[in-house]
């Protein structure tokens, strides 16, 4: 393999030659950055709390070498975790808001704007009210089913003889979220006190009791969905130029809509289910990466992600440390970023509209 690059190109040529990629270096480079970032932020996560630690100290531990028992407990089985899955669980709920983005062409789509979020909180804050001894490994399926069948209702309520309006989808998909948020708020006032505080502390959007089996259950269900939206990568492409010109170009858009609807719901319900709803999230990391580097769908989604994990992970250390010792949850820190950007874009696209 060959590999030739430019200011605006890298090309990956196989050795035949009868095989070329072409790939944006301005969005190589972002990943690179972003990843890098997003390293060390986690450095920084696993240094900072109660019991502080030093960088060299840190890296002692990580290369398998025991300071001491307390040092690697605090690590491995607390900030480790709670790390990842905030890094995971940001980056599940950027791509389900570039998936639900793509679906409706609606830049302000996000997964707790339309109900899905909502539908997935319903589903686990019922079944932790009325079924409390149902163990945790239960509660991304439940989440998936709640937040499926939210989907699907805005979708057929959305349907027009003449298509899926997109407007249309995301405002009621606002309804349909307000009305189910009102139900599980009087699922928790009714319901037993301890279940009820139990679902309440998970419904903040927080990461601070995250365990290794929360980081193996994100990472399956990662698995399973990434390759998923990788495959769906080019009708994505092919859907951002409208219905009509993807179904001219063969593409079979009914199905695709119905793929991409699954996998959002998916990334969406797996990440609340574990952390609890993250809002915004969604909404502002496609468009983030948009923003760093005109790219393809596929590096596309892979800078998606990493600005959604970016973006958690960020909120998490923040609220760790911004009031410390008290503790703020990440969802709270999410929400507070994403207002004032979803008031701009709403501004921005009520001013594109009278143009």
């Amino acid at each position: 393999m060959s590999v030739a690059a430019s200011e605006r190109h890298v090309v990956l040529r196989a050795a035949n030659e009868r095989i070329a990629l072409r790939l944006p270096a301005r969005g190589l480079a972002a990943v690179g950055v972003l990843g890098v970032l997003l390293v060390a932020i986690w450095a920084v996560s696993l240094t900072l709390g109660s019991y502080d630690i030093d960088l060299e100290t840190l890296w002692t531990t990580l290369s398998g070498t025991t300071v001491s028992a307390a040092i690697d407990n605090v690590v491995w089985q607390f900030r480790m975790p709670r790390a990842l899955v905030a890094a995971l669980a940001g980056a599940m709920m950027a791509l389900s808001g570039g998936a639900m983005q793509n679906v409706t062409r609606n830049g302000l789509a996000d997964p707790s704007l339309i109900g899905i979020s909502q539908g997935a909180a319903l589903a686990v804050v019922s079944a932790i009210v009325v079924f409390p001894q149902l163990g945790s490994g239960w509660r991304p399926f439940i989440a998936f089913g709640g937040a499926l069948g939210v989907a699907v209702l805005v979708q057929a309520l959305s349907f027009q003889r003449r298509g899926n309006n997109t407007i249309r989808f995301i405002l009621l998909g606002i309804g349909v979220s307000a009305f189910i948020s009102s139900i599980t708020s009087a699922m928790l006032t009714y319901g037993d006190l301890d279940r009820a505080m139990s679902a309440l502390s998970w419904l903040a959007g927080s990461v601070n009791a995250a365990t290794w089996t929360d980081v193996h259950v994100l990472f399956a269900w990662c698995l399973v969905l990434m390759p998923l939206i990788l495959a769906l990568s080019r009708i994505m492409s092919v859907l951002r130029m409208g219905e009509d010109t993807a179904i001219g170009l063969g593409a079979s858009v009914r199905w695709a809509r119905y793929g991409l609807i699954c996998v959002g719901v998916g990334f969406a319900a797996a990440a609340t289910a574990i952390v609890g709803p993250l809002g915004f999230v969604g909404l502002i990391a496609p468009h983030a990466a948009r923003r760093i580097a005109r790219s393809g769908i596929g590096i596309h989604t892979l800078l998606t992600g990493l600005c959604g994990a970016v973006l958690v992970s960020v909120a998490d250390l923040i609220g760790r440390a911004a009031f410390a010792p008290i503790q703020l949850p990440a969802g709270l820190i999410t929400s507070i970023i994403g207002v004032p950007v979803f008031i701009y874009l709403l501004q921005r696209a009520a001013a594109k509209s009278h143009l």
